[in-house]
């Protein structure tokens, strides 16, 4: 004689693995998203004409990697963040949040520096890279400063396909791990 399935928990592991197997497929989805992103991205980058500075969420999205330029009227604060110079030094971004004419802000990564170097800036017109985030990176550094590493498309991670990987990893182990109860409990008295 034959024990029937625990209903219950055979209920439960199916929805588990369903759920993780859908994931891993929206994982998949989420990779060629990514691809194709990258690829308008990258297309943008080679577009020779400049853009008006993005002042909304949807007009930066078009905006990315493209040439723009505005004029810092005033600098709001300045603050730093890990960065690489275009000959692969190791350092800070100097990154400038300017008021901007007719209203709003932005922030302008203005050069390279060493974590210990200090440095100041009044503002003016710049003009450079829209990278991720909103900043402009600046095509002329300003003065004492190294050029920073250019924005590049290919630098934004694109890790769904590991993703999908794990989710479709974590369903059959799942199964696994439910088939060998289902034995154990089979071979008990």
């Amino acid at each position: 004689m034959t024990r029937k399935l625990p209903v219950l928990p055979t209920i439960i592991v199916a929805a588990a693995i369903a759920a993780m197997i859908g994931l891993g497929v929206w994982q998949l989805r989420r990779a060629e998203w990514k691809e194709g992103l990258i690829a308008q991205y990258s297309q943008a980058q080679a577009l020779s004409s400049a853009v008006a500075w993005p002042r909304t969420e949807a007009e930066l999205e078009h905006s990315l990697f493209r040439w723009s330029q505005f004029d810092c009227q005033r600098v709001i604060g300045m603050r730093t963040t890990a960065a690489t110079a275009v000959d692969g030094s190791k350092g800070v971004a100097q990154i400038a949040r300017c008021a901007l004419d007719g209203g709003g802000e932005a922030e302008v990564a203005l050069g390279w520096s060493l974590p210990t170097q200090p440095f100041t800036w009044t503002g003016g017109e710049v003009s450079g890279v829209i990278a991720p985030h909103g900043i402009l990176h600046v095509a002329k550094p300003a003065v004492g400063l190294k050029p920073l590493a250019a924005p590049d498309p290919k630098d934004l991670p694109n890790n769904h396909l590991m993703y999908a990987g794990q989710w479709f990893f974590f369903a059959v182990t799942a199964l696994v791990i439910y088939v060998l109860a289902l034995r154990r409990r089979r071979r008990e008295p």
